[in-house]
């Protein structure tokens, strides 16, 4: 009733697609590219990040993942091992290294809050120059327009 190949006798194929199931398969979407740093490894691409946060940021890693170590092995050499001096220290050195890790976070926030005031008082400052100058050539021009024959106004004289 069947007509098999020969190639086929007997033969079930699993794990492979049919010719109708690849078909019937969407495409599988790509995932969009995203800014890393570069491959080599020499981080040519940390150079778009600030400095002061590039340094904030490597120096807060460090102190959180030495805090995560001492504070995970203190206990555990405290109560496994039975060193109930070196268990304790570590687990201070840990607690002191999560303490420096908010410390350097903290601090890096302060410099970025005073580095916005700043701009934003700098600009102030800017805005106050440019108003001043622009009453300045304003007068100056009312000054030139007047005749020169004709006396000040009364609330521009000397006393």
């Amino acid at each position: 009733m069947f007509s098999l190949d020969e190639d086929d006798e007997g033969e079930v194929s699993f794990g492979e697609s049919s010719d109708a199931e690849r078909e019937m398969t969407p495409e599988i979407p790509k995932a969009p590219s995203v800014k890393t740093f570069d491959d080599g490894g020499d981080f040519e691409g940390a150079s778009d990040v600030d400095s002061g946060t590039l340094r904030a940021f490597v120096v807060a890693v460090i102190y959180a993942n030495a805090a995560v170590l001492l504070v995970a092995l203190g206990p555990m050499v405290w109560y496994f091992e039975g060193w109930s001096r070196i268990g304790p220290v570590l687990l201070v050195a840990g607690l002191l290294a999560g303490v420096r890790t908010y410390q350097t976070y903290r601090a890096w926030e302060r410099s970025r809050d005073g580095a916005a005031e700043g701009e934003a008082v700098e600009a102030d400052a800017v805005e106050a120059e440019a108003d001043v100058d622009a009453a300045a050539d304003d007068s100056a021009l009312a000054d030139d327009s007047a005749p020169a024959d004709e006396p000040a106004p009364a609330d521009d004289r000397d006393p």
